[in-house]
């Protein structure tokens, strides 16, 4: 493997360019306007710069990463990629949209990957030519930091395509765990849950916020409370997932809390509104 396309430039897309291009790939980064790929390279630039004043890179190799990222608008740039990752919203028309595009634009071996969080790998597979090399890679945000990539296996994904891409994270850094398709896969079926428990906690007025997340800090050892995180997730994210787990499994036990539900009525998605369970 040595040229990896990603698709969307933004929080995942480029935080997935960078870790690929330290790694010593070579990277095309994709999205549809320019002024979408120029803030993306900016963001790799910044968060280069960061690393070498920390002493965890040399300039060097900033720079020599930085000079192995591409950037184009038009998907047709993966063509010579040996993998392809789609890091766009959780849509699944837009997913699989992008799929069927990359099916024809690329070489028959390469391999196509999500980053979704939630959507069936199985699904999304459908959408191709290809189902034996369609593969979820779910990376975690900050991607340059976090060190887990859940590798999710479709119905007709194959083994082969399964331990390349192991191996393509494991080199990028990462520690690469599998698990096979199911809603939520495994990450935010156990998570979100878990967070739609807490809100149903303050929603009961069980508890305030700062209460319930330094309870679950301190007394679980929790890097960050369960509010917390739901708002740097975002709760439109965390409302869709626990969409996709209740449909998913038609079980009462995953309906999302009623709070959950209004404060994303009212825009309050967390950080990157400004208000959610905490003020920003």
């Amino acid at each position: 493997m040595q040229k990896i396309g990603v698709i969307g430039a933004g929080q995942m897309g480029n935080g997935i360019a960078q870790v690929a291009a330290c790694a010593g790939y070579d990277v095309v980064m994709v999205d549809i306007k320019d002024e979408y790929v120029e803030k993306g390279l900016a963001t790799i630039q910044f968060s280069l710069g960061k690393l070498v004043s920390k002493e965890r890179m040399s300039q060097s190799e900033a720079d020599g990463a930085l000079a192995r990222i591409s950037t184009s608008t038009e998907r047709s740039a993966c063509a010579d990629c040996d993998l392809v990752v789609e890091a766009v919203p959780e849509i699944l028309d837009l997913k699989t949209n992008i799929l069927s595009d990359l099916d024809s634009i690329c070489k028959p071996e390469t391999i196509l990957a999500s980053n979704t969080s939630s959507i069936s790998i199985s699904t999304i597979a459908q959408a191709t030519n290809r189902p034996e090399k369609v593969i979820g890679m779910h990376f975690m945000n900050p991607v340059p930091i976090m060190k887990l990539v859940e590798v999710i296996n479709g119905d007709l994904t194959s083994e082969e395509t399964n331990q390349i891409v192991i191996s393509a994270a494991e080199k990028m850094g990462k520690t690469a765990l599998s698990c096979n398709d199911a809603p939520g896969f495994v990450s935010n079926r156990i998570l979100c849950p878990m967070l739609n428990e807490a809100i149903l906690t303050l929603q009961e007025g069980v508890a305030e916020p700062e209460a319930i997340d330094g309870i679950m800090k301190l007394g679980m050892n929790h890097p960050i409370g369960p509010l917390a995180l739901t708002d740097l997730i975002g709760l439109d994210t965390v409302l869709h997932i626990m969409n996709v787990l209740h449909d998913g499994f038609e079980d009462d036990k995953y309906a999302p809390a009623p709070l959950l539900i209004q404060m994303v009525e009212d825009g309050k998605l967390g950080r990157k509104s400004g208000q959610g369970f905490y003020t920003y």
